[in-house]
């Protein structure tokens, strides 16, 4: 048995009970009355007693500490992800150790293991772009997109684009360029369907799947958009506000103005999205909800134990799957050019048909 702390002690002498007693009182074991428990509490609270983490784990086999598996930390999305979870864990008593996959499978996969080395109780993992988390060894708590076999809760991504899309039918657009990064990214290709899904007759969206194009051309090349203005394009539908300022750097430089000559678009509202010129219209995740959502569904997990939850098993499931997204419309967005010709009079693509 771990030995008494000094403070401890010190509570048990002022109130003439046993260390024990005390002991049992701040963690709500064992037979204490509510009024010596209060007193226990008062005392404590004066003198500052903290109670020791790692005393705690001896006698109940648990850390209080959760693992937190980022993709990538160095886009900015990621951080704010990273602060909610921090928020909604710490509000139920655990603490986090963050590990960055750095966008590779096999660095996720030794970061799992050093958690689990680690003696963490449970993880939420943000997984990296195509991968599926299953048979961790401890609880987890998976944040992806719908989508995901697995999923436990997300922001509604497709309806995120929908969002988008009909943000910019609505004003009048009949053809959009969508910005993508990966084609392996389940996000990215539940942002993209719901943008396209919302394409009315007369209007037709295509996508630039930006890596492949890299793959050719370089990291940073040009994604020739001055071109496709000039072709009849109005609007750009980036998936995240990092390839929306790419978009819009790249048409300013080319002396195209935003949004008199063509819109843009993008997602996440990250940090700078209100304060670049002109102000990003985006689609805001409620990051709150959601890590509040997934800490719930792991905490429960955790308490329920081996007899709930095998130590090989799927993610945990929340109250809620999908936290819906909120359109944010700024200064990137206005009516299309009235000289440009309108889009050829053919039926969007459906769901299932394959995207360019």
């Amino acid at each position: 048995m771990a030995r008494s702390g000094p403070k401890l002690t010190r509570i048990a002498t002022t109130l003439g009970v046993s260390a024990a007693t005390v002991s049992n009182a701040l963690s709500g074991k064992g037979r204490v009355s509510a009024e010596l428990a209060e007193k226990i509490r008062s005392v404590a609270a004066e003198i500052g007693y903290v109670p020791s983490q790692a005393g705690r784990a001896l006698r109940t086999g648990k850390s209080a500490v959760i693992g937190l598996v980022l993709p990538d930390i160095s886009n900015p999305l990621f951080p704010q992800i990273a602060q909610a979870i921090e928020f909604a864990a710490s509000s139920a008593g655990y603490g986090v150790l963050i590990a960055d996959s750095r966008g590779d499978v096999a660095v996720q996969t030794r970061a799992i293991e050093r958690l689990i080395e680690r003696g963490v109780d449970g993880m939420v993992i943000v997984p990296r772009r195509g991968t599926r988390i299953a048979d961790v060894g401890c609880p987890v708590a998976v944040v992806d997109t719908p989508s995901t076999p697995g999923n436990t809760v997300a922001a509604d991504h497709w309806d995120g684009g929908r969002q988008i899309a009909e943000h910019l039918v609505g004003l009048g657009h009949r053809r959009l360029l969508i910005l993508g990064n990966n084609p392996a990214s389940n996000v990215q290709n539940d942002r993209i369907g719901g943008l396209r899904s919302a394409m009315r007759e007369g209007a037709q969206a295509e996508t630039l799947w930006i890596e492949r194009l890299e793959q050719v051309h370089g990291k940073g090349c040009s994604l020739g958009l001055a071109g496709k203005v000039a072709e009849g394009v109005t609007a750009f539908a980036a998936v995240s506000d990092l390839q929306a300022l790419r978009a819009l750097t790249e048409l300013q430089r080319a002396g195209i103005h935003v949004p008199e000559q063509a819109s843009v678009t993008g997602f996440d509202d990250l940090i700078w999205s209100p304060v670049v010129t002109p102000a990003l219209t985006t689609i805001r995740m409620d990051m709150a909800r959601i890590a509040t959502l997934a800490v719930e569904a792991l905490v429960q997990a955790i308490g329920a134990g081996e007899a709930e939850f095998p130590s090989h098993g799927t993610p945990v499931a929340a109250t809620i799957s999908k936290v819906p997204m909120q359109l944010v419309v700024r200064q990137s967005t206005a009516t299309p050019p009235s000289n440009v010709q309108p889009a050829p009079n053919v039926k969007p693509p459906s769901e299932g048909e394959p995207q360019s």
